[in-house]
């Protein structure tokens, strides 16, 4: 469903990501793990379309700059954006309007209410908190029951009901087939979900498994296990 091949990003000299292949099937959940400046919120914005590189990503098929991908790809990136002068109804009305769906309104209810929004679905982008513009997004990106979605530390400035939502609905969209990718600094979690995970460092994946190649070890110990040898390395 996602693919990416042979990709590179540059700033002038800086070589944000390196020659990056990976491949997300239907129904797999795949963690990017990585310090501060090892490269992933770099491969998420390629990903979605956001910037420019050299390499090839396509979602099922299409090129990933294309309106088909585009249709079929959902983004929560890590500081939401939302229209300040839009309510939070007219957010999702926007998004509709914009995909053309059809009979939207009982999915949007849905995930309102899921994310406690319901009642406050007159208030304008500019009067929600962070994490209240953090469930919007989350709603937005959803309501298209797109087939590929892209966490970018989506848990940050959630309270405990709308990560306990968030966790059941990533559970039901990777059920139903969805290809997904979290980023996140937070190991703890996705431990329990995960299906394969990459490993950045230094703008490339360092070490990229499913969960059986563990043998029951923990992502979190095979995570410090990379980093914390690159950083011995650099020392």
């Amino acid at each position: 469903m996602i693919q990416v091949t042979d990709l590179t990003k540059r700033y002038g000299k800086l070589i944000a990501n390196n020659d990056i292949s990976l491949a997300v099937n239907p129904g797999e959940l795949t963690v990017l793990l990585g310090p501060n400046g090892a490269g992933k919120s770099t491969l998420i914005k390629c990903i979605c379309g956001l910037l420019r590189f050299e390499g090839e990503i396509t979602i099922d098929g299409h090129d990933n700059r294309s309106s088909d991908a585009k249709r079929l790809l959902g983004y929560i990136p890590e500081m939401p954006a939302l229209y300040p002068m839009l309510t939070v109804r007219e957010h999702l009305e926007f998004i509709a309007r914009a995909y053309e769906l059809d009979e939207w309104e009982p999915r949007a209810d849905e995930l309102l209410r899921r994310f406690e929004m319901d009642d406050k679905q007159n208030k304008l982008g500019k009067e929600l908190s962070k994490g209240m513009q953090q469930k919007v997004s989350i709603c937005c990106a959803v309501l298209t029951k797109p087939r590929a979605v892209i966490f970018d530390e989506p848990l940050i400035g959630l309270d405990p009901h709308a990560i306990r939502e968030l966790k059941g609905l990533m559970a039901e969209m990777k059920h139903d087939g969805c290809a997904m990718i979290v980023s996140t600094h937070m190991i703890e979690s996705v431990e329990a979900d995960w299906d394969t995970t990459c490993i950045m460092t230094g703008g490339s994946i360092a070490r990229a498994c499913h969960r059986d190649e563990l043998d029951g070890g923990a992502l979190e110990e095979l995570y410090f296990s990379i980093t914390e040898t690159d950083r011995e390395q650099d020392r």
